[in-house]
């Protein structure tokens, strides 16, 4: 091959060095499992401290998009996970606003304390009622409902490319969107105390590089690469409710629903974000909004 042929090689190459610098990670994905990686939202790990937890209990929180995954799979495989219940939980504890109850798995629950009672012998009986042990199941006064509300697919799309003399690179990204909803409800009354709707996009994006070209005489060079990424939407349903947990926290406390342990906390501004209205409440006034929900019941 002579010194142009060799030339060309070497501008292919790098061509392809652009568009498929992702690839060389594709092949170390045979690994161990790992945790889950942490989303963007890490001010639900920095709110302030609360005064004390509110107990709260969850049923369910489902998909009511809809929606499934595109071809070929459409009919069987939904488009955004059926767990979100327990991204919600996790949630609720990271938030340290919220102590859930188990409520999803409550027949297993109550399975488990009847086999325990079942096996107790009289003199275990009598001991566990001198100690007070299997007491009565903690009642929530909250519910937390809510769900995946929509999905929305190729809410915008586009992509650019370049070609010159037989090398090209182009790219395109396709941009997604979910949405939750998420609710506290007063168990005795009824009454929706606050509700909070949150949402994620979800971004996909190719790059890919070519290379077309006469080398020498009836002799031509094609080479291509490109690599995909796509935003894991199970992550994305994650950071949305962690979202949604947040804007609750924050409008809990300026309706007075739930009280923070030091109003003066310098965290309190990370609640600001999550809040559209005027957040700018003294202290007393919070007492105040706390006693008048509590005369309301």
């Amino acid at each position: 091959m002579n010194r142009n042929g060799i030339k060309q090689l070497v501008l292919a190459g790098l061509c392809l060095a652009l568009g498929g610098c992702g690839i060389t990670r594709l092949a170390a994905s045979d690994g161990p499992a790992e945790r889950v990686p942490a989303t963007h939202q890490r001010d639900l790990l920095q709110l302030p401290a609360p005064k004390g937890r509110v107990v709260v209990s969850v049923y369910s929180f489902r998909d009511q998009t809809g929606q499934f995954k595109p071809q070929p799979d459409s009919s069987y495989s939904t488009a955004v996970t059926q767990g979100a219940t327990a991204w919600l939980i996790k949630a609720l504890v990271d938030s340290s606003w919220f102590a859930p109850v188990e409520r999803e798995n409550l027949q297993n629950l109550l399975t488990e304390r009847k086999i325990w009672r079942a096996l107790e012998t009289d003199k275990d009986k009598a001991a566990a009622a001198a100690a007070g042990s299997l007491p009565a199941l903690t009642p929530a006064p909250i519910v937390i409902e809510g769900a995946v509300t929509s999905y929305e697919s190729n809410v915008r799309t586009g992509g650019a490319g370049a070609a010159f003399m037989g090398y090209g690179i182009s790219g395109q990204y396709r941009v997604d969107q979910v949405t939750v909803s998420l609710r506290a409800v007063n168990v005795r009354t009824g009454q929706i105390l606050a509700n909070v709707i949150a949402g994620k996009t979800i971004w996909s994006r190719e790059l890919s590089s070519g290379v077309y070209r006469y080398v020498s005489l009836k002799r031509i060079l094609e080479l291509e690469a490109g690599y995909t990424r796509n935003e894991p939407v199970q992550l994305c349903v994650k950071e949305a409710i962690e979202t949604a947990v947040a804007m609750l926290v924050a409008k809990g406390v300026r309706e007075g629903l739930w009280l923070p342990a030091n109003p003066n906390d310098p965290a309190m501004a990370i609640l600001k974000q999550f809040d559209s209205d005027e957040f700018d409440l003294s202290p007393a006034q919070l007492e105040k909004l706390v006693e008048k929900r509590s005369g309301e019941g």
